[in-house]
């Protein structure tokens, strides 16, 4: 391959890590870019929303005159075709690829590149998907309505067991029963590309991410399972064949009771740093010294900042344990309000990403019930970046509608709804800042 492709490759890479899209995610090894591993967290209101979707992307030597070859590795072991144009194979159906006839204009051309491949794969999952079949697009009969349905509300089911909780599952050890059938499995061939240690690049982003949309996936287990009795099974579709389908029954108690066990042991890791952290302490790692300075100069930082105004402290003395209390600004929502937030830092930071909760209740779309906080840094490996990144995220009063950054629905329904909607979210609001300095310390 030669330098030029290998700069493009890298180039794009990095472009789409520091850029802003929470819905996509790539990685590589360090020595060869040439292999790829994409993750499409799947769109809000479509039967794919926030699953975790993952691909392999290969480069040849002749990109970007050439496309890529890209194969979906999220399937069910081989099992399950998660869209018309999503093969169980791992093949992926798109014009742009050259794995499929498109109309004159949408073939490759280098100017494209592996951005513009991820967008229209997530394209591919929309809240229609039994249109992405040829000669389906325009199916309007009374039997096509009825199994574009039934088509949706199985892919939701699938979504939620397979990309969502089989890999959280698989990420912390969670065992559970699996079906012993031998299918091709296009993710064996893409684990570990030639290294016997698995390449799991994803693995705290998921976690992170399943803290952020739990209470989603909880609203949509419960709202399905009104439709759905367990042991109903899936409907066929007409273009389901042998080796592409998406063949089982409804589970939802089972699901439900899966994704709280993950929600708990998610907690569990997270409150387990704290002890982590401290033998890191006293074993005088480097990572505590680090953390212990990080501290003392953001401190140091905010005594002289005079816009915001917050107490920080380290949880009995463990610099993996920290303890913000952020003061509401005056002429703000937020104006009055006492907020203790818990930052729980991991020895493996910065590969692996603080989780933040508020211990002090707010009513606030970008916090969810459960106390957890919705944002993202811009600096992953500075901590002054992340408290910024917390401030911000709970300060800002006019942000642009992103639903992947909705973490707690009831709020973010009221926020963006009516004027009388809006004005119901301020006074629980302004209700939740008022109780704040009685809940906080």
């Amino acid at each position: 391959m030669s330098n030029q492709s290998i700069l493009r490759i890298t180039r794009e890479l990095s472009e789409i890590q520091r850029g802003p899209d929470l819905s996509i995610a790539v990685a590589c090894r360090d020595i060869d870019v040439r292999h790829v591993r994409a993750l499409i967290i799947g769109p809000p209101e479509t039967p794919y929303e926030f699953g975790f979707f993952e691909f392999a992307v290969k480069f040849t030597k002749d990109y970007p005159t050439k496309a890529p070859s890209v194969t979906a590795i999220t399937t069910n072991g081989g099992r399950t075709r998660f869209n018309p144009n999503i093969y169980a194979a791992g093949k992926v159906c798109l014009s742009i690829l050259g794995t499929w006839r498109g109309e004159r204009g949408e073939e490759w051309s280098s100017a494209q590149g592996l951005e513009s491949i991820l967008i229209s794969i997530q394209s591919l999952m929309s809240s229609n998907p039994y249109e992405n079949e040829p000669g389906f697009e325009d199916a309007n009969s009374d039997y096509d309505k009825k199994n574009q349905g039934a088509y949706v509300d199985k892919i939701r089911h699938e979504s939620l067991r397979v990309s969502v909780i089989e890999r959280l599952e698989e990420y912390l050890g969670i065992h559970q029963e699996r079906p012993s059938v031998t299918v091709y499995n296009a993710e064996e061939d893409y684990k570990s590309g030639g290294d016997d240690a698995p390449f799991e690049p994803f693995k705290d982003l998921c976690k992170r991410r399943f803290l952020w949309y739990y209470p989603s996936y909880l609203a949509t287990i419960d709202e399905a399972a009104k439709q759905h009795k367990d042991g109903d099974r899936f409907e066929k579709m007409p273009f389901e064949g042998p080796g592409n389908t998406m063949e089982g029954c409804y589970q939802y108690s089972a699901l439900r009771e899966r994704l709280v066990k993950i929600f708990e042991k998610l907690n569990g890791e997270m409150t387990g740093w704290a002890i982590e952290g401290m033998t890191a302490v006293n074993k005088e790692m480097g990572i505590a010294s680090n953390l212990q300075r990080q501290f003392e100069q953001i401190v140091e930082n905010y005594k002289t900042n005079e816009s915001v105004t917050l107490d920080l402290d380290l949880v009995d003395k463990n610099p993996f344990v920290w303890q913000l209390v952020l003061f509401g600004r005056p002429m703000t929502n937020l104006d009055g309000g006492m907020f203790r937030i818990m930052l729980y830092i991991s020895p493996k930071f910065p590969d692996v990403l603080p989780r933040v909760k508020f211990a002090t209740p707010l009513f606030h779309h970008r916090v969810s019930p459960d106390g957890i906080l919705c944002y993202d840094a811009a600096r992953k490996d500075d901590m002054r970046s992340h408290v910024e990144a917390i401030i911000a995220a709970v300060e800002e009063e006019s942000p642009a509608y992103d639903p992947r950054t909705l973490v707690n629905p009831e709020a973010a329904k009221l926020f963006w709804g009516t004027a009388d909607q809006k004005k119901m979210y301020n006074r629980r609001l302004r209700r939740s800042v008022q109780d704040s300095a009685e809940n906080c310390c």
